[in-house]
């Protein structure tokens, strides 16, 4: 990726979200939402991006909240940090592919700009917190001047850097439903230097447990198509059954052999990521449903 000087933009610092609203309104395709930035702006070095607006959502203050219901789930604004996400305990217990996904993300120092709203509109195939968000049923909240929807993660990303958002909308706040009794998830990513690199493969995995026997499950692919997708096969190959090996084998067998379409680029060949996902999704789901035991 080459970098050359940013064109010349105009830059917005609205104070409520009803300004952000009245200026993307106004200036639509012609403007960036800048969260954290650590997508944005390396992206606008590249002239990937060139907008003539930039809307900094950062002095936003009813963007920032974070809530915690344990009868309800998780709720939380576009301004809230990977990193705060990161040291907060029911995250890590509650939800556990989204805080496995945060994780494994780039360093301590990107953690502490980048927000989990701006990376899954960043919209990239890789994304290591869409895939954990989606198998825990997570819900994005868009907005615009007059009107809101919401729209579950698994649908909100249509392909490479695009989404379901229209040009005068932002996503505000990301919601995820409060976990079931003897259920767990877990995130697994195979990069080269782990947190630093870019996935290779990424598989997340949600699993509810009835005794020995799953109930129901998620399971969740990145880096292997044009978006992060389930991986409908392999959910199949381990409900109502109990988790043994040739159960769990063959669902990470279905993954990689027919819930993925990898290409081969510089990172890694089709060949190697088909082999990887089978790997992750092993691991994935034996976490999420070692989680699953512990949560009683």
């Amino acid at each position: 990726m080459s970098v050359r000087a940013i064109r010349t933009y105009e830059y917005h610092a609205p104070a409520t979200l009803q300004e952000a609203k009245q200026l993307m309104r106004e200036y639509g395709d012609s403007a960036k939402i800048l969260a954290g930035g650590t997508d944005v702006v390396p992206k606008m070095k590249s002239h990937i991006f060139m907008p003539e607006h930039v809307v900094s959502l950062r002095n936003i203050e009813e963007l920032k909240q974070l809530n915690y219901d344990p009868q309800i789930g998780l709720r939380f604004g576009a301004n809230v940090k990977l990193h705060a996400m990161q040291l907060m305990d029911f995250v890590k217990s509650d939800f556990t592919a989204l805080h496995d996904g945060i994780c494994g993300m780039s360093s301590t120092q990107i953690r502490n700009m980048s927000t989990v709203v701006g990376n899954i509109c960043n919209a990239v195939p890789s994304a290591d917190t869409a895939p954990g968000l989606i198998v825990l049923g997570a819900e994005v909240k868009i907005e615009s001047l007059d009107s809101e929807r919401v729209v579950k993660v698994e649908d909100f990303i249509t392909g490479v850097l695009r989404t379901v958002l229209r040009p005068d909308e932002i996503v505000t706040e990301v919601f995820i439903p409060k976990p079931v009794k003897h259920s767990g998830s877990a995130y697994m990513k195979f990069a080269q230097r782990r947190a630093l690199d870019l996935a290779m493969v990424g598989s997340a995995a949600w699993i509810e447990l009835d005794g020995d026997v799953v109930k129901d499950a998620r399971i969740a692919l990145g880096a292997v198509a044009i978006k992060p997708k389930r991986a409908e096969n392999a959910e199949k190959a381990i409900i109502g059954k109990k988790l043994t090996d040739e159960v769990i084998a063959e669902a990470a067998k279905l993954a990689g052999e027919n819930d993925c379409l990898p290409i081969t680029d510089m990172r890694a060949t089709k060949e190697y990521r088909v082999e990887m996902v089978k790997v992750m999704t092993r691991d994935a789901i034996i976490k999420a449903a070692q989680t699953a035991r512990e949560n009683t």
